[in-house]
């Protein structure tokens, strides 16, 4: 939980927490289908423009 609330503040590690456990919800199952139909490049290639984006000023 210390790295959700690193990465996502206090409020929203929070309202994750509870949508989570909200419903009858399987974090593992749902991720499985999260990216079918992307590559794994496709995948790295949005994380990296993601960390440029929030590490590389302007």
């Amino acid at each position: 939980m210390n790295a959700l609330r690193l990465k996502l503040g206090f409020l929203e590690t929070e309202k994750f927490i509870s949508l989570i456990l909200k419903e009858n919800f399987d974090y593992t199952e749902w991720q499985k289908d999260l990216w079918v139909d992307k590559s794994v490049q496709d995948i790295q290639k949005s994380a990296e423009q993601l960390y440029l984006s929030k590490h590389i000023k302007n």
